[in-house]
């Protein structure tokens, strides 16, 4: 089963909730589920009733949902993200401005909670580029959630590099402005992903990573650049040279565009995708 966010966590706290158990307890059968999307840090939200995996509570809350898969024989992986400028003040630690490679709005929405616990449609907030010394600690944090993750029972993760979240900005020439070694060249813009894989496999082993990608077209305002099919392919041998579990592609036609749009948008992607994919199976 693929993953879907839900935003149905406890807030304060972002902690998973015994209708989350049920709901993926009775979708056990679907043989893998993947979860929602789970954040690896309080940095890491973008979204208002989304839940984490970065405290005792929340694993704990985790443990229950994974034992009720468990039992009825399903197997389950976590899907693991920073939303990086996909987010808003009021989310972050503080009220801090959210994290991106470069300071550029996402020019898109997220999701709130009002006074009364209704969801809200906001802008997002302008974010402030990491900062080069920051990075490891992103690193760092998404290597935690995997061993939280197997703390909490989960038989993979899912690593979000798509949808225009924080790996994906970095793998993108439009969000990622940097001239340090993680911007420019497909070789930096790839840098902060493949740590992040290297991290997850000397936590736990290749065979439990697996990862989201969406190489082709453009989503929340995050495109792959004018070379998406190479720089594509250049990831994914990368991440074929490292053995991992699995690589999960989303096609562009995901990705909200208008009716107008959406008729050549579905032309355009089953054409890309199945051509891409036939490139990775021959190399």
């Amino acid at each position: 089963m693929a993953p879907l966010t839900r935003l149905r966590s406890i807030e304060p706290g972002d902690i998973p909730t015994p209708l989350m158990a049920e709901y993926y307890r009775q979708r056990a059968s679907a043989g893998l589920i993947i979860s929602e999307a789970t954040q690896i840090s309080a940095q890491a939200k973008g979204y208002a009733g989304a839940p984490g995996i970065h405290s005792p509570e929340q694993i704990a809350a985790w443990k229950k949902i994974t034992a009720g898969v468990h039992a009825e024989n399903g197997h389950m992986a976590v899907q693991l993200w920073h939303t990086g400028r996909i987010s808003h003040a009021s989310l972050q630690p503080g009220g801090q401005a959210p994290v991106a490679p470069s300071a550029l709005s996402a020019g898109t929405r997220t999701s709130l909670r009002d006074e009364n616990g209704q969801a809200i449609r906001v802008e997002t907030s302008m974010p402030r580029a990491l900062e080069l010394e920051e990075i490891p600690g992103i690193v760092n944090d998404f290597r935690q959630a995997i061993a939280n993750a197997r703390e909490a029972g989960f038989d993979l993760v899912e690593l979000h590099s798509a949808h225009g979240y924080l790996l994906h900005q970095f793998l993108s020439p439009s969000s990622n402005h940097r001239t340090d070694q993680y911007g420019g060249s497909v070789e930096n813009r790839t840098r902060l992903v493949l740590e992040v894989v290297d991290a997850g496999i000397e936590e736990w082993g290749a065979e439990r990573i697996g990862i989201r990608v969406s190489p082709i077209g453009t989503f929340q305002n995050t495109d792959n650049g004018p070379n998406e099919e190479a720089d594509a392919l250049y990831l994914i041998e990368q991440l074929g040279k490292r053995g991992i579990a699995y690589l999960h592609m989303s096609e562009p036609d995901w990705a909200g565009v208008n009716r107008i749009l959406m008729r050549s948008a579905k032309k355009y992607a089953p054409v890309s995708t199945v051509r891409l994919s036939a490139q990775v199976h021959t190399r």
